[in-house]
């Protein structure tokens, strides 16, 4: 069977010759099965192997869905039994009982449970993390007193450390921890969350931008998984009343994929929240992720230029910095020098120098710009103005023939320029150095597999006027469905949707009678920008998003 699980992994193209090859030796060197090593080497992930399993073997594979509420034979089938055999039933139905395992290789476990039973058994194959979450809900394991001692003392002991570290070290622990990190990245999360409750860890998941739920460990694990993936971010596991940041690097399938990790005490434990990532996942390029032809235009045009200031906005999660990042691959060459000043440092970009701010120490972006000042570089690229000094460091580099890129958090291109404004820059010095100001918002993609065509509803055409926007004929929108492919949500990634301001002559004098941002914005449409709002409405008449999404991002009324 293992061979043909090779042969069909190959056909499948889920794994290389070389990989298998690979796989083997070590299989052959440490006694273990090929499956059990190819998991272990990241060249396949516990969904697929799964899978690969259920189709050679013909048997479903057990969703989270259908796990029980409550244990099945828990007299006959105790916790630990079903721990060691890594297995739990099911269902009870006209004398046969739904079994799933995760090793369904494994022929002596069906006949245990038959013989402890007396009821025929029908194998699933189960997905080990779904698997391992409905165990520990179904079979919560008792705190010890070591588990109540620690949550009525705050200061840790010396021994108490041990105590995590030794937790932390259990192979069940560590393979939670591993089975949670694998499943965000083949499933493409953004983020994972782990948050403390008195009942339970519970695990979430970000997919484009917005969180679910999955099946959550007990609470008490809460220790022993936090202190896990502090070892790991190589944190202090004995604090546990302050905030820590840190990082984490794996080879998840082969591919080496960075993991920014926070906690911060809360009352049940420390909440953990890991960023994910996957370079392999990111667009750097303007059209994938969905800039409309006329912004890519007018940013290209500021970026060529030798000098000045170009500004990306938008709220926290916009995609600012992957939008920086493509500028910068863009200007990124031999006869440039490209220096970044970070906080954190996201993705490492080849050829470009990058700093990451360590304001505890005194690094911060306004002392680090100074003496990036006298390296002599062409482009600099400043993670976010936050305050005057840094403003006025970054107008000196553009005065003196730099071209500054840099992030401002604001809801419109317009309010960048009175932001700076309220910062203290003078007007002046903003008319001589800004060359643009590109305002962003991410909204998630429908799924192009299962969404739907309809009539646009007369209420929506009528308030957003999209009859004047979609030319001849009956309006049609596109509405989510969901499917297997976008996890039956009807969305399946982001794609952004922004705004370009282009300071012209008339901008100028608004700005030396220091106009709000409402005047300003409006001379802007006047002179052909398509405010964020509008470019939402023609994204959705062209079928890639929704008017709701558009309206849920950007919070705006027409």
């Amino acid at each position: 069977m293992i061979d043909r699980l090779a042969a069909f992994l190959l056909d499948q193209g889920q794994c290389d010759a070389r990989g298998i090859e690979r796989a083997r030796r070590v299989a052959e060197d440490s006694g273990q099965r090929l499956d059990v090593v190819l998991i272990q080497l990241g060249l396949l992930t516990e969904t697929d192997l799964a899978a690969a399993f259920s189709k050679l073997l013909g048997i479903s594979v057990a969703t989270a869905s259908r796990y029980p509420e409550v244990p099945l034979f828990p007299e006959r089938l105790t916790a630990r039994f079903l721990r060691q055999a890594r297995a739990l039933p099911l269902a009870l139905m006209e004398g046969t009982l739904t079994l799933a395992a995760a090793d369904p290789l494994d022929d002596f476990l069906a006949a245990s449970v038959a013989a402890a039973t007396g009821c025929a058994v029908r194998m699933e194959v189960a997905v080990p993390i779904e698997l391992d979450a409905a165990l520990d809900r179904l079979y919560p394991d008792k705190p010890s007193e070591a588990d109540t001692a620690e949550s009525a003392s705050d200061e840790p002991l010396e021994e108490d450390t041990e105590r995590l570290k030794d937790l932390a070290s259990e192979a069940p622990v560590i393979r939670m921890v591993n089975q949670i990190i694998s499943r965000a990245v083949e499933t493409r999360a953004s983020d994972i969350h782990l948050e403390p409750f008195l009942d339970r860890l519970r695990v979430r998941y970000r997919y484009d931008g917005v969180l679910h739920e999955v099946e959550s460990p007990s609470a008490s694990l809460i220790a022993a998984v936090t202190s896990r993936i502090k070892i790991m971010a190589r944190l202090d596991i004995a604090e546990r009343r302050l905030p820590q940041d840190g990082r984490i690097k794996l080879a998840v399938r082969g591919t080496e994929i960075d993991f920014r990790v926070s906690t911060i005490p809360s009352q049940y434990g420390e909440t953990v929240v890991l960023r994910v990532l996957d370079r392999s996942t990111v667009a750097f390029d303007y059209g994938r992720l969905g800039l409309a032809p006329a912004v890519i235009t007018r940013l290209n045009a500021a970026l060529d230029l030798p000098n000045g200031i170009v500004l990306v906005t938008g709220p926290t999660g916009s995609g600012k910095t992957t939008t920086l990042y493509t500028g910068l691959l863009a200007l990124n060459s031999i006869t440039r020098k490209i220096v970044t000043v970070e906080d954190p440092i996201e993705y490492q970009l080849n050829g470009i120098n990058q700093i990451q701010v360590k304001p505890q120490i005194g690094l911060n972006f306004a002392s680090l710009l100074r003496s990036i000042l006298r390296q002599d570089p062409d482009v600099i690229m400043v993670g976010e103005i936050r305050d005057l000094e840094t403003a006025q460091i970054a107008v000196q580099a553009a005065l003196t023939g730099h071209l500054v890129l840099s992030t401002v958090h604001t809801n419109s291109a317009a309010a960048t320029i009175t932001r700076l404004r309220d910062m203290g820059l003078e007007d002046y010095l903003m008319t001589a150095v800004l060359r643009g100001v590109l305002a962003q918002r991410l909204v998630r993609r429908l799924c192009e597999h299962c969404r739907r065509e309809v009539d646009a509803p007369a209420e929506l055409v009528r308030r957003f006027d999209l009859d004047k926007r979609a030319g001849a004929g009956p309006v049609r929108l596109w509405q989510p469905v969901g499917c297997e492919k976008c996890r039956n949500t009807g969305f399946r990634g982001r794609q952004a949707i922004a705004e370009f301001l282009q300071p012209d002559a008339a901008i100028e004098r608004l700005i030396y009678a220091r106009a709000n941002h409402t005047e300003i914005e409006r001379e802007a449409v006047a002179q052909g920008m398509v405010n964020m709002f509008e470019a939402g409405l023609d994204a959705a008449l062209a079928g890639t998003t929704t008017i709701e999404e558009v309206v849920r991002s950007i919070r705006t009324e027409a």
